[in-house]
């Protein structure tokens, strides 16, 4: 791996982690953890769930970089890549969400979470509005000499 390939997956990795913290904490309320446990749990989790945003991050950056032989893809083709990114994204958070809230009950959604089609729709939305500001944010600070 090159190093400027390391250093698009460092920045890649650092905006995913600043914007989706932020999403995570916006959206714990839609969740059963906010009211049944104590701040230290809420805390623990807000982390453990940002760093599993990093690795999906992660892997859609490197599963549309596979599909388009660019490792820079979010300035040399951004839209193909982000809808590849977009894609996969949402297909894995769907599924996930599936299996952790129904299948494995390691969470839960309160009353005031959208749904659509049994899945939260916070964390569907998540994974359509940040990869744009990810993109746009990438090409803003990766191009700086």
């Amino acid at each position: 791996m090159t190093p400027g390939v390391m250093a698009g997956a460092g920045l890649w990795s650092a905006l995913a982690f600043v914007l989706n913290l932020t999403w995570e904490i916006a959206q714990v309320r839609l969740y059963t953890i906010w009211a049944a446990a104590d701040g230290l749990t809420v805390a623990w989790a807000l982390l453990h769930c940002t760093l599993g945003d990093v690795l999906i991050a992660l892997t859609m950056f490197a599963l549309a970089g596979i599909a388009l032989r660019r490792a820079d893809w979010p300035t040399s083709r951004p839209w193909l890549g982000g809808v590849i990114f977009v894609i996969g994204a949402l297909a894995f958070t769907a599924w996930s969400e599936w299996y952790n809230v129904y299948r494995a009950g390691n969470w839960g959604y309160t009353a005031s979470m959208p749904m659509i089609f049994g899945i939260g729709l916070a964390p569907l939305l998540q994974w359509l509005i940040l990869p744009p500001v990810m993109v746009g944010a990438y090409r803003m600070l990766g191009n700086r000499p």
